[in-house]
């Protein structure tokens, strides 16, 4: 838990010249008594490809600290232009606010800052050499980006770990990794078996319709059929013979040479019927087949 809290920070210039003082109200909290003075300190980023170009523009020392809600105004000079690039004086650049006890950091504030000329004029067309009088710096101080820090304060107690907490059950408890491993190999199996018997499955189904189709039983049936037409049909042959015959023997005595006619007559009809009849068998078995 830290000691000190800070609570806000507002920017009082702002916007102002290049060569202003930066002007900082600052509120902070001290839940107990220090023994040692708080360091506040205004670094300015004179490049963004190298640290070389920062300048620190001014540092503070503010103590005795009471316990409570303290504020105070922090001033800082203008950045050296010697040592910022000339292409790095206008456009945007960054300010850093921190706090340190007993040379220990334990919050940081940054700022974005745009630096530009007064007029769109020179905007649009900046003369090659900068001229400072005309550039003003506007703060960006609504967005600031704010990163605090655990440090030891004057208590051993308040010392944050320097490791994290032992766990000895970690060691117990099963790797992640492995169970995660075996689960993952037993789907695959079980995949791997329900794919197999559904392909198993569908093979029995097709030989079964086959056998459906063609099997045996199929044949026989029309087997069946077909000897059951030639037995009607050998059938209905013999009916009518038998009523010829009949209706032969009915005439008595009648002439001889209708009797003859009339057997002729019968003859070639019987034989015209078998012939009808065993064309018809040949055909259903032809149809059948």
């Amino acid at each position: 838990m830290s000691v000190v809290s800070l609570l806000g920070v507002k920017v009082l210039n702002n916007p102002a010249p290049f060569d202003a003082k930066y002007q900082f109200e600052i509120t902070f909290e001290c839940l107990e008594p220090l023994q040692k003075d708080l360091e506040w300190k205004l670094t300015y980023v004179g490049s963004a490809t190298s640290s070389e170009h920062d300048q620190e523009l001014d540092s503070l020392l503010v103590g005795p600290i009471p316990v409570g809600v303290n504020k105070f105004i922090f001033e800082a000079d203008s950045p050296d232009l010697k040592r910022i690039p000339t292409s790095e004086i206008l456009g945007v650049t960054v300010i850093l606010l921190s706090c340190s006890y007993d040379d220990r950091e334990f919050v940081r504030v940054g700022y974005y800052v745009n630096n530009e000329y007064d007029t769109e004029e020179m905007n649009d067309d900046p003369p090659a050499k900068p001229i400072i009088e005309k550039v003003r710096r506007h703060v960006l101080a609504e967005k600031p980006r704010v990163t605090r820090f655990a440090i030891k304060w004057d208590s051993e107690d308040s010392a944050p770990a320097e490791f994290p907490p032992e766990q000895p059950e970690a060691d117990v408890v099963e790797d992640d990794g492995t169970a995660y491993g075996a689960e993952e190999e037993e789907l695959e199996v079980a995949e791997a078996e329900a794919a197999e018997g559904v392909n198993d499955e569908g093979e029995d189904e097709e030989m079964g319709g086959a056998e459906d189709t063609a099997g045996p039983s199929a044949t026989k049936a029309e087997d069946e059929v077909s000897e059951a037409g030639s037995e009607d049909l050998e059938a209905e042959s013999s009916g009518s013979e038998e009523d010829e015959i009949e209706e032969e023997e009915g005439e008595g005595e009648a002439d001889e040479d209708m009797e003859m006619g009339e057997d002729a007559e019968g003859t070639a009809s019987t034989e015209a019927n078998k012939g009808k009849q065993m064309q018809g068998h040949h055909q259903g078995e032809v149809m059948v087949h």
